[in-house]
């Protein structure tokens, strides 16, 4: 899925909203910023291991942040089936 995808992807933004997401089964992929801080995402990619849900570290929090429409960095993101 590339940036333009992510955009236009129904999503849940953040860590805890993206816990809840993967463990409810409504995540497809996860992303995750890989300047993010790791305790901050340890939980996230303990759920997304156990759920098998595929997980994307590829971009910045920014980056993740301006795909989502935010203004601020997010550094968790779970795009939904």
């Amino acid at each position: 899925m590339s940036i333009a995808d992510l955009k236009n992807a129904k999503k849940v933004v953040g860590a805890k909203q993206t816990v809840k997401a993967v463990e409810k089964g409504l995540a497809a992929i996860v992303y995750l910023a890989n300047d993010a801080d790791q305790r901050l995402l340890l939980p996230v990619t303990e759920v997304c291991i156990r759920e098998k849900i595929a997980v994307d570290n590829s971009l910045s929090m920014l980056e993740l942040g301006k795909a989502c429409g935010i203004e601020v960095g997010a550094a968790a993101v779970a795009c939904l089936k």
